[in-house]
Protein backbone atom coordinates (compact mmCIF):
# COMPACT_ATOMS: atom_id res chain seq x y z
CA UNK A 1 0.00 0.00 0.00
CA UNK A 2 1.76 3.44 -1.03
CA UNK A 3 1.44 5.99 1.77
CA UNK A 4 -1.09 8.76 1.20
CA UNK A 5 -1.62 12.05 2.93
CA UNK A 6 -4.66 14.20 3.01
CA UNK A 7 -2.26 17.35 2.17
CA UNK A 8 -1.21 15.71 -0.92
CA UNK A 9 -3.97 14.64 -2.42
CA UNK A 10 -5.77 17.78 -1.28
CA UNK A 11 -2.68 19.10 -3.61
CA UNK A 12 -3.40 17.03 -6.28
CA UNK A 13 -6.69 18.53 -6.59
CA UNK A 14 -5.95 22.15 -6.16
CA UNK A 15 -3.15 21.44 -9.16
CA UNK A 16 -5.75 21.10 -11.41
CA UNK A 17 -7.92 23.82 -10.45
CA UNK A 18 -10.60 25.86 -13.00
CA UNK A 19 -10.94 29.37 -10.92
CA UNK A 20 -13.82 30.71 -13.58
CA UNK A 21 -15.46 27.46 -13.24
CA UNK A 22 -15.41 27.65 -9.63
CA UNK A 23 -16.94 31.06 -9.43
CA UNK A 24 -20.02 29.14 -11.53
CA UNK A 25 -20.43 26.32 -9.56
CA UNK A 26 -20.02 28.83 -6.31
CA UNK A 27 -23.09 31.14 -7.88
CA UNK A 28 -25.08 27.85 -8.62
CA UNK A 29 -24.68 25.83 -5.66
CA UNK A 30 -25.20 28.56 -3.44
CA UNK A 31 -23.11 27.36 -0.33
CA UNK A 32 -20.56 29.37 1.04
CA UNK A 33 -17.78 26.99 1.02
CA UNK A 34 -14.32 26.64 -1.42
CA UNK A 35 -14.82 25.48 -4.86
CA UNK A 36 -11.97 24.52 -7.01
CA UNK A 37 -13.57 23.99 -10.41
CA UNK A 38 -13.39 20.24 -10.87
CA UNK A 39 -15.68 18.03 -12.71
CA UNK A 40 -17.11 15.13 -10.95
CA UNK A 41 -14.97 12.11 -13.57
CA UNK A 42 -12.08 14.15 -12.03
CA UNK A 43 -12.64 13.65 -8.79
CA UNK A 44 -14.24 9.54 -9.75
CA UNK A 45 -11.10 9.46 -11.16
CA UNK A 46 -8.76 9.96 -8.15
CA UNK A 47 -11.14 8.51 -5.97
CA UNK A 48 -11.00 4.99 -7.77
CA UNK A 49 -6.90 5.22 -7.42
CA UNK A 50 -6.75 5.81 -4.30
CA UNK A 51 -9.48 3.21 -3.30
CA UNK A 52 -7.23 0.28 -5.36
CA UNK A 53 -4.29 1.32 -3.68
CA UNK A 54 -5.11 2.35 -0.02
CA UNK A 55 -5.57 -0.18 2.71
CA UNK A 56 -9.04 0.49 4.79
CA UNK A 57 -8.34 2.40 7.62
CA UNK A 58 -5.75 4.87 5.46
CA UNK A 59 -9.04 5.28 3.58
CA UNK A 60 -11.39 5.86 6.31
CA UNK A 61 -8.82 8.16 7.79
CA UNK A 62 -8.24 9.94 4.49
CA UNK A 63 -11.59 10.03 3.90
CA UNK A 64 -12.24 11.96 7.36
CA UNK A 65 -9.94 14.57 6.62
CA UNK A 66 -10.73 15.44 2.87
CA UNK A 67 -14.57 15.90 4.24
CA UNK A 68 -12.96 17.97 7.32
CA UNK A 69 -11.73 20.64 5.08
CA UNK A 70 -15.29 21.86 3.83
CA UNK A 71 -14.18 22.10 0.36
CA UNK A 72 -16.43 21.18 -2.66
CA UNK A 73 -14.37 18.62 -4.26
CA UNK A 74 -12.60 17.31 -1.13
CA UNK A 75 -16.20 16.38 0.45
CA UNK A 76 -17.23 15.04 -3.02
CA UNK A 77 -13.83 12.39 -3.16
CA UNK A 78 -14.37 11.63 0.50
CA UNK A 79 -17.58 10.26 -0.32
CA UNK A 80 -16.40 8.30 -3.24
CA UNK A 81 -13.69 6.71 -1.51
CA UNK A 82 -15.86 5.19 0.49
CA UNK A 83 -18.72 3.88 -2.95
CA UNK A 84 -18.15 0.68 -2.92
CA UNK A 85 -20.21 -2.84 -2.79
CA UNK A 86 -17.65 -4.91 -0.65
CA UNK A 87 -15.71 -3.70 1.79
CA UNK A 88 -13.12 -5.78 3.76
CA UNK A 89 -13.40 -7.36 6.39
CA UNK A 90 -15.60 -5.36 8.35
CA UNK A 91 -17.72 -2.08 7.52
CA UNK A 92 -18.86 -0.69 10.12
CA UNK A 93 -16.15 2.22 10.32
CA UNK A 94 -17.40 3.27 6.77
CA UNK A 95 -20.67 3.38 7.47
CA UNK A 96 -19.87 5.31 10.86
CA UNK A 97 -17.98 7.78 9.29
CA UNK A 98 -21.07 7.95 6.30
CA UNK A 99 -23.47 8.68 9.48
CA UNK A 100 -21.42 10.89 10.99
CA UNK A 101 -21.09 13.77 7.92
CA UNK A 102 -25.37 13.59 7.85
CA UNK A 103 -25.09 16.61 10.16
CA UNK A 104 -22.80 18.43 8.02
CA UNK A 105 -25.01 17.94 4.88
CA UNK A 106 -25.97 21.50 3.18
CA UNK A 107 -26.56 20.92 -0.83
CA UNK A 108 -28.02 18.45 -3.00
CA UNK A 109 -24.47 17.46 -4.81
CA UNK A 110 -22.34 16.73 -2.03
CA UNK A 111 -25.60 14.88 -0.48
CA UNK A 112 -26.12 12.68 -2.99
CA UNK A 113 -22.25 11.53 -3.46
CA UNK A 114 -22.81 10.87 0.38
CA UNK A 115 -25.78 9.03 -0.45
CA UNK A 116 -24.22 6.72 -3.62
CA UNK A 117 -21.59 5.51 -0.46
CA UNK A 118 -24.72 4.80 2.18
CA UNK A 119 -26.41 3.22 -0.48
CA UNK A 120 -23.99 0.42 -1.17
CA UNK A 121 -23.69 -0.06 3.23
CA UNK A 122 -27.53 -0.63 3.31
CA UNK A 123 -27.59 -2.83 0.43
CA UNK A 124 -24.76 -4.76 2.55
CA UNK A 125 -26.40 -4.81 5.63
CA UNK A 126 -30.14 -4.22 5.18
CA UNK A 127 -30.66 -4.14 8.68
CA UNK A 128 -29.17 -0.42 9.11
CA UNK A 129 -32.53 0.22 7.96
CA UNK A 130 -33.57 0.30 11.40
CA UNK A 131 -31.13 3.47 11.68
CA UNK A 132 -32.02 5.16 8.50
CA UNK A 133 -35.68 5.16 9.78
CA UNK A 134 -34.86 7.52 12.94
CA UNK A 135 -33.71 10.05 9.71
CA UNK A 136 -37.35 10.46 8.89
CA UNK A 137 -38.05 12.27 12.13
CA UNK A 138 -34.85 14.55 11.81
CA UNK A 139 -35.23 18.20 11.56
CA UNK A 140 -32.32 18.48 9.06
CA UNK A 141 -33.90 18.75 6.03
CA UNK A 142 -31.04 17.01 4.36
CA UNK A 143 -30.69 14.23 6.71
CA UNK A 144 -34.48 13.74 6.58
CA UNK A 145 -34.11 13.68 2.61
CA UNK A 146 -31.29 10.91 3.05
CA UNK A 147 -33.75 8.47 4.38
CA UNK A 148 -35.23 7.92 0.86
CA UNK A 149 -32.17 9.06 -1.50
CA UNK A 150 -29.87 6.07 0.89
CA UNK A 151 -32.56 3.42 0.13
CA UNK A 152 -33.40 4.05 -3.82
CA UNK A 153 -31.57 0.29 -4.36
CA UNK A 154 -35.08 -1.32 -2.97
CA UNK A 155 -36.55 0.35 -6.52
CA UNK A 156 -34.77 -1.22 -8.32
CA UNK A 157 -35.72 -5.04 -7.94
CA UNK A 158 -37.71 -6.00 -11.01
CA UNK A 159 -38.52 -9.38 -9.21
CA UNK A 160 -37.94 -8.93 -5.14
CA UNK A 161 -37.41 -11.31 -3.06
CA UNK A 162 -39.87 -11.39 0.37
CA UNK A 163 -37.52 -9.28 2.47
CA UNK A 164 -37.11 -6.53 -0.34
CA UNK A 165 -40.75 -6.44 -0.69
CA UNK A 166 -40.99 -5.84 3.31
CA UNK A 167 -38.32 -3.18 2.76
CA UNK A 168 -39.78 -1.64 -0.26
CA UNK A 169 -43.52 -1.17 1.63
CA UNK A 170 -41.81 0.08 4.73
CA UNK A 171 -40.15 2.86 2.86
CA UNK A 172 -43.19 3.89 1.03
CA UNK A 173 -44.85 4.20 4.70
CA UNK A 174 -41.67 6.94 4.81
CA UNK A 175 -42.59 8.44 1.43
CA UNK A 176 -45.89 8.73 2.42
CA UNK A 177 -45.39 10.94 5.41
CA UNK A 178 -43.04 12.79 3.47
CA UNK A 179 -46.10 13.92 1.37
CA UNK A 180 -47.15 16.95 3.44
CA UNK A 181 -43.50 18.25 3.95
CA UNK A 182 -43.86 21.55 2.13
CA UNK A 183 -39.88 21.53 1.67
CA UNK A 184 -38.93 21.31 -2.54
CA UNK A 185 -36.26 19.16 -1.70
CA UNK A 186 -38.04 16.83 0.30
CA UNK A 187 -41.10 16.64 -2.24
CA UNK A 188 -38.35 16.01 -5.06
CA UNK A 189 -37.04 13.18 -2.80
CA UNK A 190 -40.70 11.46 -2.68
CA UNK A 191 -41.26 12.14 -6.51
CA UNK A 192 -37.62 10.49 -7.26
CA UNK A 193 -37.88 7.56 -5.31
CA UNK A 194 -42.05 6.96 -7.19
CA UNK A 195 -40.38 7.59 -10.41
CA UNK A 196 -37.57 5.38 -10.03
CA UNK A 197 -39.65 2.16 -8.55
CA UNK A 198 -42.47 2.65 -11.52
CA UNK A 199 -39.84 1.62 -14.27
CA UNK A 200 -40.41 -2.10 -12.68
CA UNK A 201 -43.55 -1.80 -9.84
CA UNK A 202 -45.70 0.89 -11.68
CA UNK A 203 -48.58 -0.36 -10.65
CA UNK A 204 -47.74 0.08 -6.89
CA UNK A 205 -47.01 3.81 -7.84
CA UNK A 206 -50.23 4.13 -9.42
CA UNK A 207 -51.85 3.27 -6.15
CA UNK A 208 -49.29 5.27 -4.31
CA UNK A 209 -50.51 8.23 -5.96
CA UNK A 210 -54.28 7.51 -6.18
CA UNK A 211 -53.60 7.45 -2.30
CA UNK A 212 -51.20 10.43 -1.30
CA UNK A 213 -51.15 12.30 -4.82
CA UNK A 214 -53.08 14.68 -3.93
CA UNK A 215 -51.10 15.98 -1.03
CA UNK A 216 -47.82 15.87 -2.79
CA UNK A 217 -47.17 19.33 -4.47
CA UNK A 218 -48.41 19.45 -8.53
CA UNK A 219 -44.50 19.25 -9.48
CA UNK A 220 -43.75 16.07 -7.38
CA UNK A 221 -46.99 14.11 -8.48
CA UNK A 222 -45.99 15.19 -12.08
CA UNK A 223 -42.99 14.06 -11.71
CA UNK A 224 -43.52 10.64 -9.68
CA UNK A 225 -45.87 9.72 -12.48
CA UNK A 226 -43.02 10.90 -15.39
CA UNK A 227 -42.74 6.95 -16.88
CA UNK A 228 -46.54 6.00 -16.32
CA UNK A 229 -49.05 6.06 -18.96
CA UNK A 230 -50.95 9.31 -19.25
CA UNK A 231 -53.54 9.17 -16.80
CA UNK A 232 -56.03 12.30 -15.74
CA UNK A 233 -56.77 10.69 -12.17
CA UNK A 234 -52.63 11.49 -11.06
CA UNK A 235 -52.79 15.34 -11.65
Amino acid sequence: MRAVTPAGTLAALEVQANPARAARMAAYHKVPRRYLGLSNALCNDLATDLRRSLSLPDRLALADALWRTDIFEARITAAKLLVQARIRPDDHGAWALIQSWLPDLDSWAIADATAMAGQRRLVADPARLDTVETWTMSSHLWTKRAALVFTLPWTRQRHPKPAEKNARARILTWAADYTTDPSWFIQKSVAWWLRELSRRDPDTVRTFLARHGPAMKPFARKDAARHLPSSPSLF
